[in-house]
């Protein structure tokens, strides 16, 4: 692969830029972090676009055999590079694995509603990458020169792309007379949810009756808001508000042709580094207030929670078995139990399992072994996603799938694809959820779903919600000017 240093971009003007080409693709680690936020990636312009939808698999239009797992492995076996420790991402599939994908892995029941706005699978195939390190305050571009395979065509082309990239990179950013910067805030869009308060809170009671019966353990419900967008709605201009109200270490914005992506996610999914496997489920969530001190009483009390520590430790068992139908034996382990971590609008409780592929397993057959992730389902998994469908009653499409990479050194990163939008050019989908157990209470579950939704609500110029949803969802009420969640401000 052939690489080149330019000098440090701001991510956002770095993605502005290479919006310009089509496919733009932008891991965005808008909130900062050592570790898990310590690099952003902006590719644009692939040369291969994998997609699996109703069965069927396909690269560039032309359907391809097999399943979707082996499928998007056959696409991506001729551009297989060794690992390099100095890259980060060397190119490859960025995308996303949508929660539907599911009913293709495992015998699960199948949602009676399907608005089919979303693939089961999408990911572009990239060969150009600029990956962006905000703690050393570096930008490089790295170009392998693919789909060319043979060693002169490869250079020629690798060289080509980093000199056509580093132009664009280092042009102005035009502005727009018709568009100001930045974007205005667009008026408050017309939300409508699947659910309203009283049909959410007997939704959590069906979840504890299934529990009492012995069904399951618990269940991840989840309202589903819709609303119609205006002609002209800018999705890139939403996703930099949204990166502004609510930054997350693994935040994403994904073009697709006639479907656009926006995600400020909080929880890694699963990350393959070698053979070193990471997950990292949230499970319990309290709102931030203004005031420092009472902010940090309530992360105090998130840790104690007795019942939101008995659903993330129920989760992470889940995810340990996940793991050991794929990992080395005796390599699973939890070197994080229940931690705290802040970010703009919640407190969340998350935890760490690690573990080691066995040999001769692969990103994809990490995937399929443990897709989609336990956070987002319930326990015992296959049966908490029936009673997901059950009551949900439309098909999650995206939302709780997972968004990433698949490096064509066979490295992995994703996230859990909650606190995320997708939209054509017509509508926009947001869900948020939360884990129900038999110490659930049907009105602080309904409110938490609303306290996640509260800050992407507010990138299509809602108000800041509250107790109550905004943008019009029938779900009970006005918000509440004086309450004061989300981030501290």
């Amino acid at each position: 692969m052939w690489t080149r240093e330019i000098p440090y971009l701001d991510a956002m003007a770095a993605a502005e830029r290479l919006a310009r080409l089509p496919g733009l693709a932008f891991l965005d680690s808008a909130m900062h972090h050592d570790t898990l936020g310590r690099s952003s990636t902006v590719a644009a312009d692939p040369f291969g676009r994998f997609r699996y939808r109703a069965g069927q698999a396909s690269l560039d239009g032309r359907p391809l055999p097999g399943g979707p797992i082996e499928a998007l492995r056959a696409c991506l076996a001729p551009y297989r590079l060794a690992p390099e420790a100095e890259h980060a991402f060397p190119g490859g599939a960025i995308g996303y694995f949508a929660y539907d994908l599911g009913q293709s892995l495992e015998r699960v029941a199948v949602p009676a509603r399907r608005a089919g706005l979303t693939d089961d699978i999408a990911f572009n195939l990239y060969d150009t990458v600029l990956t962006l390190d905000h703690e050393a305050g570096t930008c490089r571009l790295v170009a392998t020169g693919f789909p060319e395979t043979e060693p002169d065509a490869r250079r020629a082309r690798a060289e080509a792309r980093l000199d056509a990239f580093a132009r664009l990179l280092a042009a102005p950013t035009e502005p727009n007379p018709a568009q100001p910067n930045p974007a205005p805030v667009p008026r408050p869009l017309a939300w409508r949810s699947n659910f309203d308060r009283a049909a959410y809170e007997a939704a959590v009671q069906r979840v504890r009756d299934y529990i009492r019966a012995g069904d399951i353990y618990q269940a991840n419900i989840a309202q589903r808001f819709v609303a119609d967008l205006p002609p002209g709605f800018d999705p890139f201009a939403l996703y930099h508000r949204l990166r502004e109200t609510n930054p997350a270490t693994f935040g994403a914005y994904l073009a697709f042709e006639g479907l656009t992506v926006a995600s400020s996610s909080p929880e890694r999914f699963l990350k393959l580094d070698g053979r070193s496997v990471e997950t990292r489920p949230i499970k319990g969530t309290v709102r931030r207030v203004g005031d420092p001190e009472a902010d940090r009483a309530l992360g105090a009390a998130l840790q104690a929670n007795p019942k939101e520590r008995a659903e993330n430790i129920m989760i992470v068992d889940l995810l340990r078995n996940d793991l050991s139908r794929i990992c080395e034996p005796h390599s699973v382990a939890v070197p994080v139990l229940c931690g705290l971590e802040s970010y703009a609008s919640v407190h969340h409780l998350v935890s760490v399992v690690v573990g080691t592929l066995r040999a001769g397993m692969d990103a994809l057959d990490l995937i399929a072994a443990t897709f989609p992730g336990g956070s987002i389902t319930g326990a015992p998994k296959l049966r908490a996603m029936d009673i997901i469908t059950e009551i949900e009653g439309d098909a999650r499409e995206l939302y709780c799938g997972a968004i990433g990479r698949i490096g064509f050194d066979g490295a992995l990163d994703t996230s859990i694809a909650i606190r995320t939008v997708f939209m054509n050019a017509t509508t926009a989908v947001l869900q948020a959820g939360g884990g129900v157990t038999l110490l659930s209470e049907p009105g602080p579950e309904y409110e938490e779903t609303l306290t996640k939704a509260a800050r992407v609500f507010e990138a299509f110029g809602e108000a800041p919600c509250g107790s109550a949803p905004c943008g019009g969802a029938p779900a009970g009420g006005a918000p509440d000017a004086t309450d004061p969640s989300g981030a501290a401000r």
